[in-house]
């Protein structure tokens, strides 16, 4: 472990497999993470045990010690945060709102790593958000938390790009491990004051809702360029579906079919391309309930939908 020309004393709040690449690289560089704040642990699996969330066991893997407080707001819980007498606290992607006398109480306030290119994309699903709307690129900021959603002045930005072959999964992962770099660099540039806090500007803000079950069914009338992105932007979580004849099919894979027109919904060809609201798209990879993944012309081989056909 390398020690840091000076070593901060940090609370770490988050959550998700998103976050603990960033608590791991921390440690790494030498600081003391007093504590960990994390969600209550939740009900899992068929089961329906309690869970611990990957941040929590990470840290008790490290014996750190770990809160998971319901709420932030009674003033016990908030005189306890103070009572750690930190110089910052890291916030990725934690899940509960910090009242301001919390984001006031470390020496260097709450410092956030959010998963976009802020003013764009504030709120609660910013990887999906991004490929749903077909931007070209995404990142990470670094950002100084206030009372706001997503608000405050930025420290440090870097983008990657998103490609026609990017998936939410495979964006989380690559700013999973951005982020977890970027906090690395900035906390000793923030704590001495080397790099000025920008503001972030009024253009461009957008808002990235949380995601429903919901959005993942494929409406045919859609364009097949943004079913697509729909099928990358909520891979692997919700995922994408449609029914058919009282089921409901899983969509794992898809490409667009340029130039290829019918009636919205309507099979085309039986290799499974589907006409929608502009051009066509042909689902490669399918799965029905209780089934194995399968190819869409095998998929059709066993299904009784033919070409004109509406879905």
């Amino acid at each position: 472990m390398t020690t840091p020309s000076k070593s901060l004393r940090i609370i770490f709040m988050g959550t998700p497999e998103f976050s603990v690449g960033a608590l791991n690289a921390l440690r790494a560089a030498g600081h003391d993470i007093v504590c960990v704040y994390s969600q209550p642990p939740r009900p899992a699996n068929r089961g329906q045990a309690l869970q611990e969330s990957a941040v929590h066991k990470a840290a008790q893997a490290h014996g750190i010690e770990v809160r998971t407080p319901l709420s932030l707001k009674a003033p016990e819980e908030q005189k306890a945060f103070a009572d750690l007498n930190a110089d910052v606290a890291v916030v990725v992607a934690y899940g509960l709102l910090l009242p301001k006398p919390v984001l006031d109480a470390p020496r260097l306030g709450c410092i956030n790593i959010h998963a976009s290119l802020l003013p764009r994309w504030r709120g609660a699903a910013p990887i999906q958000r991004a490929i749903l709307a077909g931007d070209a690129d995404s990142g990470i900021t670094i950002m100084q938390m206030d009372v706001g959603l997503d608000t405050g002045a930025m420290w440090l930005k870097r983008s990657i790009p998103i490609t026609t072959q990017t998936n939410a999964g495979a964006l989380h992962d690559e700013l999973s491990k951005l982020g977890a770099e970027m906090i690395v660099e900035a906390l000793p540039q923030i704590a001495n004051k080397t790099i000025p806090p920008t503001v972030q500007p009024e253009a461009g803000v957008t808002y990235a809702a949380k995601l429903t079950k919901n959005e993942g069914r494929i409406n045919w009338r859609e364009n097949a360029a943004e079913i697509e992105r729909k099928l990358r932007g909520l891979s692997p979580w919700p995922g994408v579906y449609f029914e058919s004849k009282g089921e409901r099919i899983k969509v794992l894979e898809a490409s667009v079919a340029f130039g290829i027109h019918g009636v919205a919904g309507a099979l085309l060809k039986d290799d499974f391309t589907v006409a929608c609201g502009e051009d066509a798209i042909t689902l490669t990879k399918v799965q029905r309930q209780g089934r194995a993944v399968t190819d869409g012309a095998s998929f059709l081989r066993g299904f009784s939908v033919k070409v004109g056909e509406t879905l």
